[in-house]
């Protein structure tokens, strides 16, 4: 069985019927046959931070975006600066 998917705007929807309209989250599982528990996370992600919550498949908040590019960068000047250290090594030695 494939896991399903589901689109921002029904996310958002969903949200809105439990909070805007009160309903339950029991009542809005068997509307939306999706079970309560996501219901519930859904809700929570939504409260936490409205306007970046589900971003969708492959993409990411800007922190997190921002994060994977410095985390990139940082690997790459640590090639380099081994790569700097062993051309320094190589020199130093010839040298003597």
């Amino acid at each position: 069985m494939e896991r399903r998917k589901f689109t921002r705007e029904f996310k958002l929807e969903a949200v809105k019927l439990i909070k805007e309209r009160g309903v339950s989250y029991s009542q809005a599982s068997r509307d939306l046959d999706v079970n309560s528990n996501v219901l519930h996370k859904w809700v929570r992600q939504f409260s936490g931070d409205p306007e970046q919550s589900f971003p969708g498949h492959g993409q990411m908040k800007p922190e997190q975006a921002e994060i994977a590019r410095l985390r990139r960068e940082v690997t790459k000047l640590k090639a380099e600066r081994d790569i700097l250290k062993k051309a320094a090594a190589y020199f130093a030695k010839e040298s003597m």
